[in-house]
Order: C-alpha cells, then sequence, then structure tokens
C-alpha cells in the first residue's frame, strides 16, 4: 500500500499572511540582473537633493508670519542676548508660548551666539540651517521608506516635489511650531512605512508637545493604527514619551514664568475652553485653504486632493498603510477649513503628506488603463499615460520654481535692507530706529547690530497691540506687564510719540495718494532702497508666479527704504 504523507493544516497565520499589505517586494520576481534595483533608493541621493535645496531655503527663505519673528525669534533673542521684544502670549499672567521649544533650538544658536557674537545675523541664519537639517533628515527617511515600501518611482516623485514645491521650500526653514511638527510627520510616516509603529508614535508625542499641540488631529490616524498592530509597545512609547515631555515642559516653564503653569495646557485651554477669540486677529473664508494649497503646491495639490478618487484602482498597491498616512491631509483640511481664523502655517503639518499623495497618484496614471487579465488592451492608452508622468511632475515643478522665484525677489527686501544697519556704525547707543506700518515685516532683532540703540514703533494708525520690549527690571520673562492683555487693545506704551528722536526710519513708499515721512528730503536722507511688490496694484497671475518677461513688466514695484535723519 502507498504511502501517504498528511499534509498540515494552514494556520491562522499561513492564511493572514496572504493579505498582508502589499509592498514592492509582492511584485513578480525579477532576474538577477535587476536585483540591485529592488533595493529602491539609497540615502545618499534623498540627503544631497534635500541638503542643497534646503540650505538655499535657509539662506534666502524671507519670513512669511510676524508671529514667526515675535513669538519666536525675539524670545529666542532674549534668552540669548537679554533683548528683545515680547508678545502677551509670553507674559507670565497668560504663559501661552513654551520656552522648552525655544531651548531646543538654543542648542544650536547657543553656540552660535559665542562665535557670531558681534554679527547676530549669522546667529540667525545658523539656526535656520539647522531647521534645514531637520527637514532633510526627516524628508530623507520618509524618501527612503517610500522606496523600500513601493518603489523607486514614487519615491523619486516625492522626493522631486519635497525639494522643489514652494509650500515645502518655505516651510522647511521657518522657525515655527507648525514647521517643527511637519518634521515630526515625516518621519513619523517613515517610521510607520518601516513598520516601527511605537517609534512612529513617539515620534508623533514630540511633534504635539514639543511643536504644536494641535496638531495632535493630524497625526491620530498614524497613532491609531499602530495601537491597533502594536499595542502594548506603542502605548508604552506614547505615554512614557508624553509623561516626559509635559514633566519637563513643566520645569522649563517655572523656570521662566516664575511660577507652576503648563504652556501646552494654557494654550489648549485658551483656545478650546475660552474660545481663543481669534476673530480678533482676521478672518477668511471656506476656500482660504484651496487657493493657498494651489499658489504654494499647484497641480500637485489638486493632484493630492484626487488620491482618494484613484484609491480604488490602486487600492492593493496603496491600501492599507499609504491611506493611513495620506488621510491627514483631509482630516487636517477640513478641520483647519471650518475654523474662522485661518493662516498659511496652520498647514504646514500636512506639506510633506501632499507630495506623498500627489506621487502616489501621478504613479498611477497607467492604472487608469490597464488590465491585468489583457495586457495588450488599450496598449496605447497606457503608453501615453506613462508618458504623461514626467510631463506632469516638470508641469508641477516648473510652476513651484515660478511661484518660489515670484515670492524671493518680489518680498526679500525687508531682511536685506536691515543688514545695511551693520555699515552705519557711527551712531551712538541712544540711536533709534523707527518703525511705523512695516512692524509686521521687522526681521527680528538678531538684523540690529549692537551700535544701535534700540527699535521703537512709531503710530502710523494701527489700533491693535503691538509687542514691546521684555522688561529686565519687572522679571524679564517671568514679568507680568500691566500693559498687555489678550483683547488686542493697544497700549499707551507702545508708541515712540517724539518722532524727533528716530534716528533712522524703516519704511515702504507705494504708488498711493498721500506723502510718507520718508518723502521729507530735508530730514531724510535715503541709505539704501531696494524693490518691493506691490501686492495691491499687481495682477494676481502675475505676481503669484514668475513669468519670464512679463514679471517685471506687469508687476508694480514700490520701494523700501532705510532712511537716516539729516543732521541740523
Amino acid at each position: 500500500m502507498a504511502s501517504t504523507t498528511r499534509q498540515r493544516r494552514p494556520s491562522s497565520s499561513d492564511q493572514s499572511s496572504s493579505s498582508e499589505t502589499y509592498s514592492k517586494l509582492d511584485k513578480p520576481g525579477r532576474s538577477d540582473g535587476r536585483e540591485e534595483a529592488d533595493k529602491g533608493l539609497g540615502w545618499t541621493l534623498p540627503f544631497f537633493a534635500l541638503g542643497m535645496l534646503k540650505y538655499m531655503s535657509a539662506t534666502s527663505n524671507i519670513i512669511h508670519d510676524c508671529d514667526e519673528v515675535f513669538n519666536y525669534w525675539e524670545p529666542l533673542h532674549y534668552v540669548l542676548f537679554k533683548s528683545g521684544f515680547q508678545t502677551w502670549e509670553y507674559s507670565s499672567q497668560f504663559a501661552l508660548r513654551s520656552y522648552l521649544y525655544l531651548l531646543f533650538h538654543k542648542v544650536v544658536a547657543g553656540p552660535a551666539s559665542w562665535f557670531f557674537y558681534e554679527e547676530k545675523v549669522r546667529v540667525f541664519y545658523a539656526v535656520r540651517i539647522f531647521l534645514g537639517l531637520l527637514s532633510v533628515i526627516t524628508e530623507a527617511t520618509l524618501v527612503v521608506a517610500l522606496s523600500k515600501k513601493y518603489g523607486k518611482r514614487i519615491a523619486s516623485y516625492a522626493l522631486a516635489m519635497l525639494c522643489l514645491t514652494s509650500g515645502c521650500f518655505f516651510a522647511s526653514t521657518s522657525f515655527l511650531p507648525s514647521s517643527f511638527s511637519m518634521y515630526a510627520m515625516s518621519l513619523a510616516s517613515a517610521l510607520f512605512l518601516f513598520e516601527k509603529h511605537a517609534l512612529a508614535v513617539a515620534v508623533a508625542v514630540i511633534g504635539v508637545i514639543l511643536g504644536w499641540p494641535f496638531s495632535v488631529l493630524a497625526f491620530l490616524p498614524i497613532t491609531i493604527v499602530s495601537l491597533m498592530r502594536r499595542f502594548k509597545q506603542t502605548f508604552l512609547a506614547g505615554v512614557v514619551t508624553s509623561v516626559s515631555l509635559l514633566a519637563l515642559s513643566l520645569l522649563v516653564d517655572r523656570y521662566y514664568y516664575g511660577r507652576w503653569t503648563s504652556s501646552v495646557l494654557n494654550l489648549l485651554l485658551y483656545n478650546v475652553l475660552w474660545g481663543g477669540e481669534s476673530h480678533l486677529y482676521g478672518t477668511e473664508g471656506p476656500l482660504f485653504y484651496l487657493r493657498n494649497g494651489f499658489n504654494n503646491f499647484n497641480f500637485c495639490f489638486i493632484l493630492a486632493l484626487l488620491f482618494l478618487a484613484f484609491l480604488p484602482i490602486a487600492r492593493k498597491k496603496y491600501a492599507p498603510d499609504l491611506v493611513v498616512i495620506v488621510s491627514p491631509v483631509y482630516i487636517w483640511l477640513a478641520f483647519m477649513s471650518l475654523q474662522p481664523h485661518k493662516e498659511e502655517r496652520f498647514l504646514y503639518p500636512i506639506y510633506p503628506l501632499v507630495c506623498v499623495a500627489a506621487s502616489a497618484v501621478i504613479e498611477s496614471f497607467p492604472d487608469l488603463f490597464s488590465d491585468k487579465y489583457d495586457p495588450d488592451h488599450n496598449r496605447l492608452l497606457v503608453m501615453a499615460a506613462k508618458f504623461l508622468r514626467p510631463v506632469v511632475l516638470g508641469l508641477i515643478l516648473c510652476s513651484s520654481h515660478a511661484r518660489t522665484f515670484s515670492l524671493i525677489n518680489g518680498y526679500s527686501a525687508p531682511l536685506e535692507i536691515y543688514k545695511h544697519l551693520e555699515h552705519h556704525d557711527d551712531v551712538d547707543m541712544d540711536s533709534v530706529v523707527c518703525v511705523g506700518s512695516e512692524w509686521h515685516r521687522f526681521p527680528s532683532s538678531f538684523f540690529i547690530p549692537d551700535h544701535v540703540g534700540q527699535v521703537r514703533w512709531i503710530d502710523d494708525g494701527f489700533m491693535g497691540l503691538l509687542p514691546l520690549p521684555f522688561n529686565s527690571t519687572l522679571g524679564g520673562t517671568s514679568a507680568s506687564p500691566s500693559y498687555f492683555n489678550n483683547k488686542n487693545r493697544a497700549s499707551d506704551e507702545q508708541y515712540l510719540l517724539d518722532i524727533d528722536k528716530c534716528t533712522f526710519l524703516i519704511e515702504l513708499q507705494l504708488q498711493r495718494p498721500y506723502l510718507p515721512r520718508g518723502s521729507d528730503l530735508s530730514t531724510w536722507e535715503v541709505v539704501a532702497a531696494l524693490p518691493y511688490l506691490d501686492r495691491e496694484l499687481s495682477p494676481p497671475m502675475y505676481r503669484s508666479f514668475f513669468i519670464p518677461y512679463l514679471w517685471q513688466r506687469k508687476n508694480v514695484f514700490g520701494m523700501y527704504k532705510l532712511l537716516k535723519r539729516i543732521p541740523k
């Protein structure tokens, strides 16, 4: 009788193995000659490409938001040099801003201030380069993770857009908690794709607590799925990281604010339970972020929004892991669009994910027409779709360069004008730089050399509360000055009333029916002047994107001036 062999019944683990998430390793076997290609992108190309572009961003980026200056650069300047402007959020009475976030950047700013004590602007750029390095590390990790999981093509598309799209170019070196959350989002997404779920959640916690607490909503998909897959390790990693950071934040806030308080809790309570009164600082319509997204990502943003529409076609490739990674784009965009107060920087945490989603859509173009059961079906359409990939990518990158070029060349005058103060060391310590309506473009005290006495605001009609210098006599960071309030009401002390005390004047002169102060040439001489794009009088298309031969001809420019009082 022939012997028979009993076969083992497949275990549940064997059965589930066939339903694991798709990766490029699931593709049919290839010849040995292409085995090396299956390894995906290495680390060298992403680091080199991102490093080069982020360095360019660090050295050429403009300041897009006055909150970056007054809520982060100025307090950091005070921590380093004991001078700088303070906002009401940093008053000990309110304590809404975290000094732990500032101290993280002091790791670089501190040593830089020792080496460049007489050239503070170098400290400014040293911090920016550090921010660019963080962006390089986190985004390169994301690119490599995409390559290992889904192949070189989608990773290469993502790398190109992370390097060159205007949104990522500018956000990567902005000194803002939302940018820090963006770094954390890139790294957490990469770790999730590497199946390092505990580390992914730990990084997400760092992005929320050390960075921007409100970004917790954007990190929810990764956190929830990671907990479902590796609950014990992930839960412990999240709890330990949260408790450690909150305790450290509490101690740092105690030291700087002079009382036991939690800036993280204060910020959440102020905005969630106490209303936040964000309407005091301007409101925008529900389409604000859609317009803003197109300006910063052009067709990349549109393709990213189409990711869910392509999902039924490319479900085997991208579900569920890439869906988890990309889902914060939809969640965050919907949530932020419902808020009355909107700012461009609020979308920073999802910027890298926009590039990932758009890359997946571009990579899936041929899938619209291909038939796995009949490879010859729609062959011409499939070939056309493959040809369309580099065409669309090229269009995105060219449009992005046009946007970046327009912003840098149109609005970089404030940073460059303040640098000219370095060449006027013939003034004494009583000299005063006066700034009127251009207070919101002040690039920070890092651009004010030590031989200049102080910067003062002069009244040009602004009715809100302006930052005032940290008052060391009242306690510095632990002070609760009476002139601060959370209602955006102007203080009697914020303006210099005697204009004759102004040694220098910063002014933007535009084609308007009224004459600016600096037009009195018997009182002021022009020290430096640079063109500045007049947003109101320039056509939207030409001011938003650089079009060769038409950008300068179609747009209208004012002059950003540094003026010096003529001695009498």
